[in-house]
């Protein structure tokens, strides 16, 4: 069976998208820009690859021979791979980075040196979550067997903990991806028709998966295991730590841009229909964070503009914070809403406000 399609209300001021398209493409025509990378982002791209796969070149080659500098390098490995994932591969596999589709395709492939899937990232990121923004049971960003993160979904008695649990998740998520996640969604994934949108039967994407995550474990756990003149344990401990810090760093740059208090969650309607026109509906399920920090943005990818992101998202991150100028300027005059944290802090205050509110509410049917 395919995805079910949702049916977004295009009578519902359809000029305002016509119109804020409008002056994005007048912006960059009128200063000569492309939509794609620049110089500063093939920089940062530069540093977060030298940021993930020196440290672990230096401890293969028997440089590192003392467990506190070995941890030091899968520390700075973490942050390689949150650099990677949030600044590089996220553009590449939007078809962002580059207009050269073979550049978008080998550094979208670096979704897999963060413990993920290419091929799954993009139907979960760039087909289900972007078309159908915290829309329960389409958009998976939201599904969550551990946790209640929407208002529609069912209650649980353990689900009243989770603001306290929740960073522990976050932290496995990486290294859930790798064991077991990315196997469980190709299955799903085949059911619903969306491999073969990918050119892919369920047998060579498993024969891709499986070769892809064999290659990534000799190469940062097994070879540094032989490798490293170190006990097992303390390489074991520093891939884990490695791991978390990865995963915990992702989820708390994605989570408060779409689970937060001022955002909206919706669920269709029994004829798979929504109340929004598409470009509307990413307006109220999303937040931008911390658009006064230069660093915290260069090094999150922009995904602090999330708005923008999810608007535009064929476009480069690196353009995002001139963009939100224009998209709150047309957010104003067509009276519609644009959500905004001041900080970093305050985003992730409101997304765990928000978090101990669905662990302790109802289901909104049952209010009903």
């Amino acid at each position: 069976m395919d995805i079910p399609s949702l049916k977004f209300n295009n009578s519902e001021q359809p000029e305002f998208f016509k119109e804020l398209r409008r002056k994005v493409n007048l912006y960059f025509k009128e200063n000569d820009i492309s939509i794609y990378a620049n110089w500063n982002m093939k920089l940062k791209t530069a540093f977060m690859l030298c940021l993930y796969f020196v440290p672990l070149g230096l401890m293969l080659a028997g440089q590192i021979n003392t467990w506190w500098v070995s941890m030091l390098m899968w520390l700075l490995m973490g942050f390689g791979m949150s650099g990677i994932g949030a600044s590089v591969m996220h553009d590449a596999n939007h078809g962002a980075y580059s207009k050269n589709k073979t550049v978008n395709r080998v550094l979208g492939f670096l979704a897999n040196f963060v413990g993920a899937y290419h091929v799954n990232w993009k139907i979960q990121h760039n087909v289900l979550h972007h078309s159908f923004t915290n829309v329960d049971g389409l958009d998976e960003d939201i599904s969550n067997p551990v946790m209640r993160l929407s208002p529609h979904q069912d209650q649980k008695k353990i689900f009243k903990y989770q603001k306290y649990y929740a960073p522990f998740f976050y932290g496995i998520m990486t290294l859930y991806w790798l064991v077991t996640r990315d196997f469980a969604l190709l299955v799903r994934y085949n059911k619903k028709n969306l491999l073969a949108k990918q050119g892919l039967t369920l047998k060579k994407a498993m024969v891709h998966v499986s070769i892809n995550k064999v290659g990534y474990v000799i190469l940062t756990l097994v070879l540094p295991l032989i490798l490293v003149g170190l006990p097992w344990w303390q390489v074991l401990s520093g891939f884990l730590l490695m791991h978390f810090l990865c995963g915990l760093f992702l989820a708390l740059i994605f989570q408060p841009a779409h689970v937060t208090e001022k955002t909206d969650f919706f669920e269709p309607s029994p004829s798979g229909s929504v109340e929004n026109n598409w470009a509307i509906h990413q307006m109220k399920t999303t937040a931008n964070f911390a658009h006064k920090s230069i660093f915290f943005s260069w090094f999150i990818g922009g995904l602090n503009y999330q708005i923008e992101h999810h608007l535009f998202p064929n476009i480069c991150h690196i353009h995002y914070k001139k963009l939100s100028k224009i998209v709150k300027e047309t957010a104003q005059e067509f009276d519609l809403p644009y959500y905004q944290y001041s900080t970093f802090l305050s985003a992730l205050q409101s997304h765990f406000n928000l978090l101990d509110q669905l662990g302790k509410q109802p289901t909104l049917a049952e209010k009903s």
